[in-house]
Order: structure tokens, then sequence, then C-alpha cells
């Protein structure tokens, strides 16, 4: 099952969006600069091989729902995303605020 929602933070809009797959769900939390996803997402493939598309992206490791996402620590970002002051610990939230 996939989910698609709108979600406010701090009065700014973003999309979440959840999808429900055989023993794993991926998440995703986007606006229009950039989003952040649990652990599937491959940072080091954006970084290497997708560079020039300067993709602003975090990912935090271990999270399971779309609150758990906001509140964990990013892991490992994509090196455009530095640009808007993102850094490696900072939590999810604090880094979609940061492109708002």
């Amino acid at each position: 099952m996939m989910t698609v929602n709108p979600l406010e933070i701090e009065g700014m809009q973003y999309t979440a969006v959840t999808v429900e797959l055989p023993r794993t769900t991926l998440l995703v939390i986007s606006n229009e600069v950039g989003y952040i996803m649990c652990g599937a997402l491959d940072v080091d493939l954006l970084n290497d091989r997708l560079a020039d598309r300067k993709v602003i992206s975090g990912r935090a490791a271990g999270v399971k729902t779309i609150d758990e996402l906001l509140e964990a620590p990013l892991e490992k970002i994509t090196n455009a995303s530095k640009v808007y002051g993102w850094e490696p610990g900072m939590t999810g939230k604090d880094a979609l605020l940061k492109i708002a």
C-alpha cells in the first residue's frame, strides 16, 4: 500500500510518502527543493554517479514511521545539501526547515 499525505512543519508544507513493501517500508518527506528518506536512499549514488543533478537529500537509518524520520538524525547527506546548511547528525525536521 502507498499513502501520500500533506505534512505541515512549523507552518511550512511538505509531502509525506509511505510505501509498504514486503519486509520493509519506504519513507520520504519532500518539498520542491529536496527530501529526506529512510535508509533505502543511496546517498553515494547521488553524490557520485548523479552529482550533476545536485540532488538535495539526506538519509536516516532505522526509522519505521514518518514521525521517526522527522526526529531521527540524518546519517548521510548529499554534497548538494550542504549549500542549505545540512550536516550529518541534524534531525530530519531541522533539515527540512532549512529548505522551506
